[in-house]
């Protein structure tokens, strides 16, 4: 079985889950290199990141002075490995935790799809609650406005299909080939933290590839290990993505009156958001 995906993992105070997550992936199948980008943190995940690096030469890391973003680190990433040669790109959220045969399942659904997807997995947390971020469709924000059932993105999954079509998978884990990340310019580093996913996914479809979720793959996503430090300002920057996701995708095909309105909606949104995260509900 050949050896040609990067994984390519971005941290910030991610000291808590990034041994393990590590650990995972140098044992996963299919690897030929890793590389981790590291967003100015404090804690002792530089030292772990820099223990692997010492016992495994796949193991690279970057780190950033600075704070840059999930988008601009990703990019970094995937530049970076560009040495390697590796067919396939692999993000990996350092709270993700994947099994031996986690990427190479997703390479083979992608494959059965002429290589052309993007593809993710079936996200459970701890407790085994499934992540609706896996399987969602398109915003459509001046749904929204009139409807509030309709910011809720989830897909279901569906049992039958082991491989499912959907708009848009979460960013925590995705598997897709570097042409094709090439060709749609990766991640638009517009966005600090959130809704990049949602745009990649999206330009990759309007590219003519194809983004699913595996059911058949489950992995565990020990969610908001990152965020908990900056509840605030990590739920300010969520806003803003929405509000350029908005901007990039919906905001020509509608009138004033909406376009103000979905400002509103967004920005008003934000004190109780930030409020709600800094009381940890």
């Amino acid at each position: 079985m050949s050896a040609d995906i990067a994984a390519i993992v971005v941290t910030h105070q991610s000291a808590s889950t990034i041994d393990d997550c590590l650990s995972r992936l140098r044992e996963a199948e299919g690897v030929v290199t890793i590389r981790v980008v590291d967003n100015q943190s404090s804690d002792d995940t530089v030292a772990v990141v820099q223990r692997h690096a010492t016992a495994d030469a796949r193991v690279r890391f970057v780190a950033n002075p600075d704070n840059p973003g999930f988008a601009v680190a990703c990019n970094q990433g995937a530049a970076d490995a560009a040495e390697a040669a590796a067919a396939w790109l692999a993000f990996v959220n350092p709270d993700c935790m994947v099994a031996a045969e986690t990427l190479v399942r997703l390479r083979e659904h992608a494959h059965s799809l002429q290589g052309e997807a993007l593809v993710g997995a079936d996200l459970v947390d701890e407790e085994g609650k499934r992540d609706g971020a896996a399987r969602r469709r398109d915003p459509d924000f001046g749904a929204m406005l009139h409807s509030p059932a309709a910011a809720r993105l989830e897909v279901a999954r569906d049992p039958s299909r082991a491989l499912q079509p959907v708009d848009a998978v979460s960013g925590a884990l995705m598997l897709l080939p570097r042409s094709l990340f090439e060709r749609v310019n990766g991640f638009d580093e517009g966005y600090r933290l959130h809704a990049e996913d949602l745009d990649l996914c999206r330009r990759v479809r309007d590219a003519g590839a194809i983004v699913a979720a595996a059911n058949d793959t489950t992995v565990l996503h020990v969610r908001g290990v990152s965020s908990r430090s900056r509840p605030v300002f990590v739920e300010w920057h969520k806003h803003r993505g929405l509000w350029r996701y908005f901007r990039k995708f919906e905001a020509a095909q509608r009138g004033v009156l909406i376009r103000a309105s979905v400002f509103l909606a967004i920005f008003l949104r934000f004190p109780v958001a930030a409020l709600r995260a800094r009381l940890g509900g």
